[in-house]
């Protein structure tokens, strides 16, 4: 791995973290970092708030499933359905070959906290989301960060110093071949990871320093302001991820925002005009139901 810098950098990372006997991407580790660290940080909250530690448990298995899910379905659908999906309806099972979408992976979540709620902590879906907002900003930080190390999704060409030139034949190169680099573009990988760890320092702020979640729908309106708005603008200097995309006035992933940042708007506008509800904070786990014999 080398990334040297002239009027450029000359990015040569290695996608794989692990080659030799099993592939491990980096991709699929910040993925698994994400998740482990979310775990960790909605036990904190829940143990802060005095809530029950089996729903951390719980939440896990339904975000995990949820998100996958629903990130391969807004591949299918939103970007690659008429073009390939429509006559190839097994490979939309192949999840190991690639494609995701963050907005099929955000309505995926939204979809299963409307389930989570219902069946296991009987609240307000809201509750659970302006918790769990909090580490998915952190988490879209770094799967940007994979699609840098995957050399994916860049923007424009760019003469600014911190362009970067990736490799455009990678599964040739990494078989042995030499590397076919594109003109110095925009590092929109980067671009979007930094906007989403800012991003998700201002939600601990609010979180931990003005327990912004006490209210209802205020933390999860930011967020899809914060996120949605930078994915929105982002994506004028974004190279086209799919042929149909190309001469669209607003590309798909900005028509996908649009709805996002008009419902952070409304949340927000929403819990600014409704009274605090305060929360007795307990520091320790609620105690657990006990079985019925």
């Amino acid at each position: 791995m080398t990334a040297q810098i002239a009027n450029f950098i000359t990015w040569t990372f290695n996608p794989d973290f692990i080659s030799h006997p099993v592939t491990i991407r980096w991709y699929g580790l910040m993925f698994a970092i994400g998740f482990i660290f979310g775990v960790w940080l909605i036990a904190k909250m829940f143990k802060h708030e005095g809530e029950k530690n089996s729903w951390v448990d719980s939440l896990f298995i339904y975000v995990v499933i949820c998100t996958v899910v629903g990130a391969r379905l807004g591949h299918v659908f939103f970007y690659a359905w008429d073009e390939y999906y429509s006559t190839h309806l097994i490979d939309i099972f192949k999840v190991w070959e690639g494609g995701l979408a963050s907005h099929g992976g955000a309505i995926g979540i939204i979809i299963g906290i409307f389930i989570y709620s219902y069946y296991v902590t009987k609240r307000n879906p809201l509750w659970t989301l302006d918790r769990l907002v909090v580490p998915v900003a952190f988490v879209g930080g770094l799967i940007r960060l994979g699609n840098l190390f995957n050399h994916e999704i860049y923007g424009h060409v760019t003469d600014l110093p911190w362009g970067f030139r990736f490799i455009t034949n990678l599964n040739e190169w990494m078989q042995g071949a030499e590397p076919v680099f594109s003109l110095p573009s925009h590092p929109t990988q980067l671009y979007e990871a930094l906007c989403y760890f800012a991003l998700f320092g201002l939600l601990m702020f609010m979180y931990w320093r003005r327990n912004s979640e006490e209210r209802q729908g205020l933390l999860t309106g930011i967020f899809f302001i914060g996120c949605f708005t930078a994915r929105f603008l982002i994506e004028y200097i974004k190279n086209p991820q799919e042929a149909f995309e190309m001469g669209m006035v607003l590309n798909m992933g900005q028509i996908l925002s649009i709805p996002f940042i008009i419902a952070g708007i409304i949340l927000v506008v929403r819990a600014m005009k409704r009274p605090r509800v305060p929360i007795v904070y307990k520091n320790e786990f609620a105690p657990e139901d006990k079985k019925k014999k």
